[in-house]
């Protein structure tokens, strides 16, 4: 028997020092086009975590990453985002990690 559970995948970078707390401002207020594109795109269930030193980890469910992924980063939102997101940045989100196990 098969189930269809979600792809799991998550991720990892981190934000400069100076650019915390503008980074947490700008993601309590997330456009909601970008919010929009993200949901049409079949992502669900994305979190971000931060740490005090500005290290963050992202969560994020869909049924299909790889069209998840290639339909958003076609999206002239995700690329508007993308823009205004990279000064924050003192390392680049690399490789997503997709999930091996999950205890319900």
């Amino acid at each position: 028997m098969t189930t269809n559970q979600p792809q799991r995948a998550c991720f990892a970078f981190h934000i400069k020092p100076e650019y915390i707390t503008e980074y947490k401002h700008w993601h309590a207020n997330v456009w909601p086009e970008m919010r929009q594109a993200l949901s049409d795109c079949g992502f669900r269930n994305y979190s971000l975590f931060m740490r005090e030193d500005g290290m963050v980890f992202g969560y994020l469910e869909s049924d299909d990453f790889t069209a998840s992924n290639a339909c958003v980063g076609e999206k002239d939102v995700n690329t508007r985002w993308q823009a205004a997101m990279k000064p924050f940045f003192a390392s680049i989100p690399g490789d997503m990690w997709l999930e091996v196990f999950h205890l319900d």
